[in-house]
């Protein structure tokens, strides 16, 4: 509540007028002078994504490079436009990106680059497998918009098991019995083993 909102609820009458005609006049201009208060002040709340209306909110995402895919909440698409000068900050670094993610709502993820074995201009990100379900487009989305320039992004799911191991001694005896190949059978090979 505003400070003007605030002063004009707390208006009070003197106790021999707080009866009648004049407190019903109270009310009518506190009613009155919010609804005022309301139409000087909308035109300063459109500046703002979160609360503006949406022909106002898609020409602001049109002017901060926001395109709302398809099947985006309204919610969603007002916090991307929100943030998107932030967002287009912290792009350039792991932590950015992974405050990007937070700051959308998809949650934790791991950003991991130069791995051996995978081409180095691959970035992997590790989210769960819900959170790959519930906002698919969105990170596709970002991964696009926000994503480093040649550089290739590969997703990979991370899960979370409780593992209990429980520990103890056996008395027993361990043996191994070697294996030969017959020489006479060179076409084809048996072999056995056993415990």
């Amino acid at each position: 509540m505003t400070d003007f909102l605030k002063k004009l609820a707390s208006m009070a009458l003197p106790s021999w007028m707080n009866k009648g005609e004049p407190l019903a006049l109270l009310r009518t201009a506190r009613t009155f002078w919010a609804e005022v208060y309301g139409w000087i002040t909308w035109p300063l709340r459109q500046f703002d994504p979160l609360t503006c209306i949406e022909p106002v909110l898609n020409l602001i995402a049109y002017d901060r490079d926001i395109t709302r895919f398809s099947g985006e909440p309204l919610s969603l698409y007002r916090k991307r436009v929100a943030y998107a000068f932030i967002n287009a900050r912290d792009a350039g670094s792991v932590e950015g990106f992974i405050n990007i993610f937070a700051r959308l709502g998809i949650g934790y993820v791991e950003l991991v680059e130069r791995q051996p074995d995978i081409d180095w201009d691959v970035i992997l990100v590790r989210v769960t497998d819900s959170q790959i379900a519930d906002n698919t487009q969105l990170m596709i989305q970002i991964i696009r918009q926000y994503g480093r320039t040649c550089r290739r992004y590969q997703f990979e799911v991370i899960t979370s098991e409780s593992l209990a191991i429980r520990a103890g001694w056996d008395q027993g005896e361990y043996v191994v019995y070697p294996a030969r190949l017959n020489s006479t059978e060179a076409s084809s090979a048996t072999f056995s083993a056993s415990l």
